[in-house]
């Protein structure tokens, strides 16, 4: 089978949070079931880090990369604004190139790729699915022009596909509101994929000078109002205050600051609580390093307005630690009272669960005892079979109309 999947962003733009991560984990596998994968995408600006991660050459399209059977086009990008691109070469990848696949896989809204492929996927009867990604209801920043891409281009992309995938319950709740047939959803969780060897415990605390008795709250994610940094901050200082025998304590905030000046803020937000000598912002972590916070973290919190499922958590989950998140969050019901607590999404619930957790030893124990079974369950091979099979119906139904 021949799959052509379109993101946005693609490894290894890892900045662009989730997506770049997801989209790859699911080419590579299905590469490595046999099938014929192209990754269609936009180029972001390579630097020296990227090209050292990634290794692109040259190609008829823009850069390209080989990764396990996976070639990725990074199409040239003429103009860009935020995380939107244009790219003059799509309407020449599909008129050449869009008929040679089988199927179409196309991930997130709000950019111009998704769409311009899917119109020319009606035009040649392609079968198409559509996998929001979270981003169908409009919840944060630029609310109006959203509303206005979906009139314009969202909703006639999302009514010709011949699927839509959801990565939760709740997700597939939002998409029935919005107008989208129940019939046409179907609920394919993400997956996680590890290190084969996990990093010795200790070294990130000894790389930021943390204590090994001190109590560490990680956040790991972009700094974005979406995710509720301030929240978390909030609930933090109120935790800390109320718990004098937490003097050595630290939150730390990891990830990379996608609003200009939102961390300053968060900064001066931290300053004004007293935080000072208990916050830590580390910045974008990736790798190993990535892998080594989660590993020293007494807790792992993810406070999110709205989360389709939550990868972080399911990562911190991975590597043993607890989660705290918020029930906004798609990966909630798999992980409540198993590996983590579920919250409602306010400050005085976020405090309660951190106290719940940080200062109940045995508690935690039970969670952190939970945390391998419910890691198991969240691999990759499900969803991978799942979104095969989906394939499958979907080019057979194709040659019968």
């Amino acid at each position: 089978m021949r799959i052509l999947k379109v993101t946005q962003s693609y490894y290894p733009f890892l900045e662009r949070g989730g997506p770049a991560v997801k989209v790859r984990s699911l080419a590579l596998g299905m590469s490595a079931l046999g099938h014929t994968v192209t990754v269609l995408t936009a180029d972001l600006g390579f630097t020296p880090a990227t090209r050292e991660l990634a290794h692109p050459f040259a190609g008829r399209w823009g850069l390209r990369t080989l990764e396990e059977g996976v070639e990725a086009l990074f199409l040239r990008s003429s103009a860009r604004y935020r995380a939107l691109t244009w790219n003059p070469q799509i309407a020449a990848f599909c008129r050449e190139q869009l008929s040679s696949y089988d199927i179409v896989h196309i991930y997130g809204l709000y950019d111009l790729l998704g769409p311009l492929v899917a119109r020319a996927c009606r035009t040649l009867g392609l079968p198409y699915v559509v996998e929001p990604m979270g981003m169908f209801r409009p919840i944060m920043r630029n609310i109006r022009m959203k509303r206005l891409y979906h009139a314009i281009l969202g909703m006639p992309m999302l009514q010709g596909a011949q699927r839509i995938i959801a990565t939760a319950e709740q997700e597939r709740q939002e998409l029935i509101d919005g107008g989208i047939p129940a019939a046409k959803i179907t609920v394919r969780r993400n997956g996680i994929e590890t290190p084969r060897e996990l990093p010795a415990r200790g070294q990130f605390r000894n790389q930021w000078g943390i204590s090994l008795n001190a109590k560490l709250v990680l956040f790991l994610g972009r700094l974005v109002s979406k995710k509720s940094p301030e929240m978390m901050l909030e609930a933090f200082s109120r935790w800390q205050r109320h718990n004098s025998k937490q003097a050595d304590s630290w939150l730390v905030l990891a990830g990379p600051d996608e609003n200009d000046g939102y961390r300053s803020y968060l900064e001066g937000i931290a300053a004004k609580m007293g935080l000072n000598g208990g916050i830590l912002f580390t910045g974008p972590l990736y790798g190993e390093a990535k892998w080594a916070a989660y590993r020293d973290a007494d807790l792992f919190v993810l406070p999110s307005v709205n989360e389709n499922f939550g990868n972080t958590a399911a990562e911190a989950i991975a590597c043993g630690t607890p989660v705290l998140v918020t029930d906004t969050c798609g990966i909630a019901p798999l992980v409540t009272q198993r590996a983590g607590l579920v919250v409602q999404h306010n400050c005085a619930a976020l405090e309660t669960g951190l106290e719940r957790i940080l200062d109940n030893s045995a508690f935690a124990a039970r969670l952190r005892e939970g945390c391998p079974e419910v890691a198991r369950s969240l691999t990759w091979e499900e969803p991978l079979a799942q979104m095969l099979a989906i394939y499958q119906e979907l080019m057979v139904a194709g040659r019968t109309q």
